[in-house]
Protein backbone atom coordinates (compact mmCIF):
# COMPACT_ATOMS: atom_id res chain seq x y z
CA UNK A 1 0.00 0.00 0.00
CA UNK A 2 2.01 2.94 -1.28
CA UNK A 3 1.22 6.51 -0.19
CA UNK A 4 -0.10 8.75 -2.93
CA UNK A 5 1.82 11.77 -4.08
CA UNK A 6 1.45 15.15 -2.41
CA UNK A 7 -0.41 16.42 -5.47
CA UNK A 8 -2.86 13.51 -5.34
CA UNK A 9 -3.32 13.68 -1.60
CA UNK A 10 -3.39 17.38 -0.79
CA UNK A 11 -6.50 17.91 1.33
CA UNK A 12 -9.24 19.92 -0.34
CA UNK A 13 -12.37 19.29 1.72
CA UNK A 14 -15.10 21.92 1.64
CA UNK A 15 -14.93 24.22 4.65
CA UNK A 16 -18.03 25.59 6.33
CA UNK A 17 -18.00 29.31 7.23
CA UNK A 18 -16.81 30.16 10.74
CA UNK A 19 -19.13 31.70 13.29
CA UNK A 20 -17.99 35.00 14.77
CA UNK A 21 -20.31 34.71 17.76
CA UNK A 22 -18.86 35.43 21.19
CA UNK A 23 -17.50 32.52 23.21
CA UNK A 24 -16.52 30.42 20.20
CA UNK A 25 -12.77 30.76 19.68
CA UNK A 26 -11.88 30.75 16.01
CA UNK A 27 -9.02 28.30 16.50
CA UNK A 28 -11.44 25.82 18.06
CA UNK A 29 -13.80 26.13 15.10
CA UNK A 30 -10.92 25.56 12.69
CA UNK A 31 -9.82 22.52 14.71
CA UNK A 32 -13.35 21.10 14.71
CA UNK A 33 -13.83 21.69 10.98
CA UNK A 34 -10.56 20.00 10.05
CA UNK A 35 -11.06 17.25 12.62
CA UNK A 36 -14.52 16.49 11.25
CA UNK A 37 -13.16 16.31 7.71
CA UNK A 38 -10.38 13.94 8.79
CA UNK A 39 -12.54 11.68 10.96
CA UNK A 40 -15.29 11.56 8.36
CA UNK A 41 -12.93 10.44 5.63
CA UNK A 42 -13.20 13.61 3.53
CA UNK A 43 -9.43 13.87 3.92
CA UNK A 44 -7.64 10.59 3.31
CA UNK A 45 -4.95 9.09 5.57
CA UNK A 46 -1.55 10.30 4.41
CA UNK A 47 -2.97 13.39 2.71
CA UNK A 48 -0.99 16.60 3.01
CA UNK A 49 -2.94 19.52 4.42
CA UNK A 50 -2.75 22.91 2.72
CA UNK A 51 -0.09 25.29 4.05
CA UNK A 52 -0.77 27.58 7.00
CA UNK A 53 -1.06 30.47 4.54
CA UNK A 54 -3.60 28.60 2.41
CA UNK A 55 -5.65 27.52 5.44
CA UNK A 56 -5.62 31.05 6.84
CA UNK A 57 -6.99 32.36 3.54
CA UNK A 58 -9.60 29.61 3.31
CA UNK A 59 -10.90 30.18 6.85
CA UNK A 60 -10.45 33.94 6.82
CA UNK A 61 -8.28 33.97 9.95
CA UNK A 62 -4.65 34.74 10.78
CA UNK A 63 -1.85 32.17 10.78
CA UNK A 64 -1.56 32.21 14.58
CA UNK A 65 -5.14 30.88 14.74
CA UNK A 66 -4.27 28.15 12.24
CA UNK A 67 -1.15 27.17 14.20
CA UNK A 68 -3.20 26.79 17.40
CA UNK A 69 -5.76 24.61 15.63
CA UNK A 70 -3.06 22.43 14.06
CA UNK A 71 -1.31 22.05 17.41
CA UNK A 72 -4.53 20.68 18.91
CA UNK A 73 -4.99 18.26 16.01
CA UNK A 74 -1.41 17.07 16.39
CA UNK A 75 -1.91 16.56 20.13
CA UNK A 76 -4.96 14.42 19.28
CA UNK A 77 -2.77 12.34 16.90
CA UNK A 78 -4.92 13.22 13.88
CA UNK A 79 -2.06 14.88 12.03
CA UNK A 80 1.72 14.92 12.08
CA UNK A 81 4.02 17.82 11.27
CA UNK A 82 7.18 16.94 9.35
CA UNK A 83 9.74 19.72 9.42
CA UNK A 84 10.60 20.88 5.94
CA UNK A 85 7.82 18.82 4.33
CA UNK A 86 4.48 19.94 5.70
CA UNK A 87 1.51 18.69 7.70
CA UNK A 88 -0.03 15.28 6.99
CA UNK A 89 -3.07 13.32 8.13
CA UNK A 90 -1.98 10.28 10.11
CA UNK A 91 -2.11 6.97 8.26
CA UNK A 92 -4.15 4.19 9.76
CA UNK A 93 -2.37 2.72 12.75
CA UNK A 94 -0.83 -0.73 12.34
CA UNK A 95 -2.13 -3.42 14.69
CA UNK A 96 1.06 -5.29 15.59
CA UNK A 97 0.19 -8.71 16.99
CA UNK A 98 2.35 -9.87 19.89
CA UNK A 99 1.93 -13.63 20.16
CA UNK A 100 3.79 -16.92 20.53
CA UNK A 101 4.74 -16.67 16.86
CA UNK A 102 5.40 -12.99 16.34
CA UNK A 103 6.82 -12.34 12.86
CA UNK A 104 7.41 -8.78 11.65
CA UNK A 105 6.86 -9.38 7.94
CA UNK A 106 3.79 -11.56 8.45
CA UNK A 107 2.29 -8.98 10.81
CA UNK A 108 2.50 -6.31 8.12
CA UNK A 109 1.53 -8.37 5.10
CA UNK A 110 -1.67 -9.51 6.83
CA UNK A 111 -2.63 -5.82 6.77
CA UNK A 112 -1.56 -5.28 3.16
CA UNK A 113 1.56 -3.39 4.22
CA UNK A 114 4.94 -3.87 2.59
CA UNK A 115 7.72 -4.58 5.11
CA UNK A 116 11.31 -3.52 4.60
CA UNK A 117 14.32 -2.72 6.74
CA UNK A 118 17.96 -1.70 6.81
CA UNK A 119 20.84 -2.67 9.07
CA UNK A 120 22.10 0.36 10.98
CA UNK A 121 24.93 -1.42 12.81
CA UNK A 122 26.07 -4.99 13.31
CA UNK A 123 28.94 -7.10 14.61
CA UNK A 124 30.04 -9.36 17.45
CA UNK A 125 29.58 -8.06 20.98
CA UNK A 126 29.97 -9.33 24.54
CA UNK A 127 26.58 -9.98 26.10
CA UNK A 128 25.56 -7.41 28.73
CA UNK A 129 24.04 -8.90 31.86
CA UNK A 130 20.32 -8.66 30.86
CA UNK A 131 21.06 -10.22 27.47
CA UNK A 132 23.27 -12.96 28.93
CA UNK A 133 20.61 -13.85 31.49
CA UNK A 134 17.88 -14.02 28.83
CA UNK A 135 19.98 -16.20 26.51
CA UNK A 136 21.43 -18.43 29.21
CA UNK A 137 24.96 -17.18 28.58
CA UNK A 138 27.77 -16.07 30.85
CA UNK A 139 28.12 -12.32 31.29
CA UNK A 140 30.31 -11.02 28.49
CA UNK A 141 29.98 -14.15 26.35
CA UNK A 142 30.16 -13.48 22.61
CA UNK A 143 26.97 -12.70 20.71
CA UNK A 144 26.01 -11.69 17.20
CA UNK A 145 24.44 -8.23 17.43
CA UNK A 146 22.38 -6.32 14.91
CA UNK A 147 20.53 -3.00 15.02
CA UNK A 148 17.84 -2.48 12.38
CA UNK A 149 15.43 0.20 11.24
CA UNK A 150 12.17 -1.33 9.98
CA UNK A 151 9.58 0.24 7.68
CA UNK A 152 5.99 -0.38 6.60
CA UNK A 153 5.19 1.02 3.16
CA UNK A 154 8.35 3.07 3.43
CA UNK A 155 7.42 4.68 6.74
CA UNK A 156 9.60 3.96 9.82
CA UNK A 157 7.90 1.70 12.36
CA UNK A 158 10.63 0.63 14.78
CA UNK A 159 14.28 0.53 15.72
CA UNK A 160 15.30 -2.92 16.98
CA UNK A 161 18.38 -4.48 18.52
CA UNK A 162 18.85 -8.25 18.22
CA UNK A 163 21.31 -10.51 20.05
CA UNK A 164 22.03 -14.14 19.07
CA UNK A 165 24.46 -16.60 20.74
CA UNK A 166 27.62 -16.59 18.62
CA UNK A 167 28.49 -20.19 19.52
CA UNK A 168 25.31 -21.30 17.76
CA UNK A 169 25.08 -18.71 14.99
CA UNK A 170 28.59 -18.09 13.67
CA UNK A 171 28.20 -16.42 10.27
CA UNK A 172 24.63 -15.28 11.04
CA UNK A 173 25.14 -11.78 9.63
CA UNK A 174 26.50 -13.03 6.30
CA UNK A 175 23.47 -15.28 5.83
CA UNK A 176 21.08 -12.54 6.95
CA UNK A 177 22.47 -10.12 4.37
CA UNK A 178 21.74 -12.72 1.69
CA UNK A 179 18.24 -13.62 2.89
CA UNK A 180 17.13 -10.33 4.51
CA UNK A 181 14.95 -12.23 6.97
CA UNK A 182 15.64 -13.47 10.48
CA UNK A 183 13.21 -16.37 10.01
CA UNK A 184 14.89 -17.40 6.75
CA UNK A 185 18.30 -17.10 8.39
CA UNK A 186 17.18 -19.38 11.21
CA UNK A 187 16.17 -21.94 8.59
CA UNK A 188 19.73 -21.94 7.25
CA UNK A 189 20.86 -22.97 10.73
CA UNK A 190 18.27 -25.76 10.88
CA UNK A 191 15.67 -23.89 12.95
CA UNK A 192 12.37 -24.16 11.11
CA UNK A 193 10.10 -23.07 13.94
CA UNK A 194 10.55 -20.84 16.95
CA UNK A 195 8.26 -19.23 19.48
CA UNK A 196 8.12 -16.25 21.78
CA UNK A 197 8.99 -17.21 25.36
CA UNK A 198 8.29 -13.79 26.85
CA UNK A 199 7.54 -10.18 25.92
CA UNK A 200 7.86 -7.23 28.27
CA UNK A 201 6.04 -4.09 27.07
CA UNK A 202 6.90 -0.64 28.42
CA UNK A 203 6.91 2.98 27.27
CA UNK A 204 9.61 5.63 27.47
CA UNK A 205 10.76 8.80 25.79
CA UNK A 206 12.88 8.24 22.67
CA UNK A 207 16.50 9.22 22.35
CA UNK A 208 17.18 12.03 19.90
CA UNK A 209 18.55 9.49 17.41
CA UNK A 210 15.48 7.25 17.76
CA UNK A 211 13.14 10.21 17.21
CA UNK A 212 15.04 11.17 14.07
CA UNK A 213 15.12 7.61 12.72
CA UNK A 214 11.42 7.09 13.43
CA UNK A 215 10.52 10.58 12.16
CA UNK A 216 8.48 11.31 15.24
CA UNK A 217 8.49 14.19 17.74
CA UNK A 218 11.12 13.74 20.44
CA UNK A 219 8.51 14.54 23.10
CA UNK A 220 6.27 11.59 22.10
CA UNK A 221 6.86 8.25 23.88
CA UNK A 222 7.90 5.09 22.07
CA UNK A 223 6.49 1.66 22.86
CA UNK A 224 9.24 -0.77 23.84
CA UNK A 225 9.21 -4.56 23.74
CA UNK A 226 11.90 -6.77 25.26
CA UNK A 227 11.45 -10.28 23.91
CA UNK A 228 13.04 -13.72 24.10
CA UNK A 229 12.58 -16.27 21.32
CA UNK A 230 13.26 -20.00 21.79
CA UNK A 231 13.63 -22.97 19.44
CA UNK A 232 11.44 -26.08 19.41
CA UNK A 233 13.42 -27.52 22.36
CA UNK A 234 12.93 -24.36 24.41
CA UNK A 235 16.52 -23.15 24.04
CA UNK A 236 16.87 -19.34 23.85
CA UNK A 237 18.04 -18.22 20.42
CA UNK A 238 17.35 -14.48 20.40
CA UNK A 239 16.93 -11.52 22.69
CA UNK A 240 15.38 -8.44 21.10
CA UNK A 241 14.71 -4.90 22.28
CA UNK A 242 12.46 -2.88 19.97
CA UNK A 243 11.32 0.75 20.11
CA UNK A 244 8.10 1.31 18.14
CA UNK A 245 6.78 4.62 16.87
CA UNK A 246 3.60 4.89 18.94
CA UNK A 247 1.96 7.08 16.30
CA UNK A 248 2.30 4.32 13.71
CA UNK A 249 2.02 1.07 15.67
CA UNK A 250 -0.24 -0.21 18.42
CA UNK A 251 0.64 -3.49 20.10
CA UNK A 252 -2.11 -6.10 20.30
CA UNK A 253 -1.91 -9.15 22.59
CA UNK A 254 -4.50 -11.82 21.80
CA UNK A 255 -6.48 -13.61 24.50
CA UNK A 256 -4.72 -16.91 23.82
CA UNK A 257 -1.40 -15.32 24.76
CA UNK A 258 -2.45 -13.52 27.95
Amino acid sequence: MKPASVEENRASAEIAPLSREAGRPLWRQVEEALGTAIRGGAVEPGAQLPTEFELAARFGVNRHTIRRALAELEAASLIRVERGRGTFVHENVIDYQVSRRTRFSENLRRQNREPSGIILESGERPAPHPVARALGLADGEATVWMRRLAHADGRPTNVAEHWFPLKRFAGFLDIYRQRLSITATYAYFGIFDYTRKSTRITARMPSLEEAELLKQPKNRPVLVTEAVNVDAEGQPIEYGATAFNGEVVQLVVSGDDL
